[in-house]
Order: C-alpha cells, then sequence, then structure tokens
C-alpha cells in the first residue's frame, strides 16, 4: 500500500472548515497551582465506561504536568468567554482575571464554563504529533445555559442559528 503524501498546510486550511468546540482542561501541579490547556480537540467517547477524550500537541509544556497530575476538569467554554480563553492560552499567569474554585475533588473549575466534566486519566495513546488522551468521567454539570465557544477557519466565535 502507498502512502499519499500530505502538505501540512493543505491539511489545516482544510480541516479548519470543520468547526470544533473550544475547551480548558485545568488540573491542579505537585505545587497546588492551577494548570490550564486550552484544545479544540474534546469530545465524547464511550457511555460504558463513560470516557471523554483530547488530544494535547506533543510539544505542549502544560500537558505533561497535566498528566503526572492524574486527573484534570475539562471546561467547555461560552462563546462570551474570549478574554478568560486567550488569559488561558498565554504564557505566565494564565489564571490572572479568570474567575475559578476548586470543585469537591479538588480540581480547577472555571466560574463561567457551561460545563464541567471531572475525569480521572485513563489511558494516553499515541497519535502522531499528538497524544490522544482517554478520561474517565468521574463528575459532571451543566453550569448554565449559553451558545459554545467554536473555533473555525483560525478564528474563535459562536454559533449562529
Amino acid at each position: 500500500m502507498t502512502t499519499a503524501t500530505i502538505d501540512s498546510a493543505q491539511f489545516r486550511q482544510v480541516l479548519g472548515h470543520y468547526p470544533t468546540g473550544v475547551t480548558v482542561i485545568t488540573a491542579m501541579d505537585a505545587d497546588g497551582q492551577p494548570l490550564a490547556l486550552v484544545v479544540g480537540t474534546f469530545t465524547s467517547v464511550s457511555l460504558d465506561p463513560p470516557l471523554v477524550g483530547f488530544l494535547p500537541d506533543r510539544r505542549s509544556s502544560t500537558w505533561p504536568l497535566i498528566q503526572a497530575a492524574g486527573r484534570f476538569a475539562a471546561n467547555i467554554l461560552g462563546s462570551d468567554q474570549m478574554a478568560e480563553c486567550g488569559s488561558l492560552a498565554g504564557k505566565g499567569d494564565k489564571f490572572g482575571g479568570v474567575e475559578w474554585s476548586l470543585s469537591e475533588r479538588g480540581l480547577p473549575v472555571l466560574a463561567n464554563a457551561i460545563a464541567t466534566i471531572e475525569c480521572t486519566l485513563d489511558n494516553v495513546l499515541d497519535a502522531g504529533d499528538h497524544v490522544f488522551v482517554l478520561g474517565r468521567v468521574e463528575a459532571m454539570a451543566v453550569r448554565r445555559e449559553s451558545d459554545p465557544m467554536l473555533f473555525w477557519r483560525g478564528r474563535y466565535g459562536g454559533f449562529a442559528g
């Protein structure tokens, strides 16, 4: 079987036409400080057992810290959370100006997230220049009704129905 050569710029451009939701993966590091990783690849995987997944880039400096924590919260962002997304995706004090609290399970949850899903790390699979993270759902809640933040064609925005 011959493997086709795919241009990475074209790959990104074509798949950029498919919108994805924006989720912030949070955890606490070994020193008790909150961690945040913004992803556009969060999805449900299985009902039985309840599993979710996301795909962090192997080059991420935050992912190894979340992996070491062994558990995480997925915070689904609303379209009105552009400022929080920018802060959490940046360098330095990611949580400066972002409202959050610790859940009953000791995970950072964003105050205005649409929904939160708390997980223990179930498995990490090789996925090329990314890894596929499976989390076993331990708790979840819808926190407010709002339109989701979407990433589409290189831009963040909301749902227009």
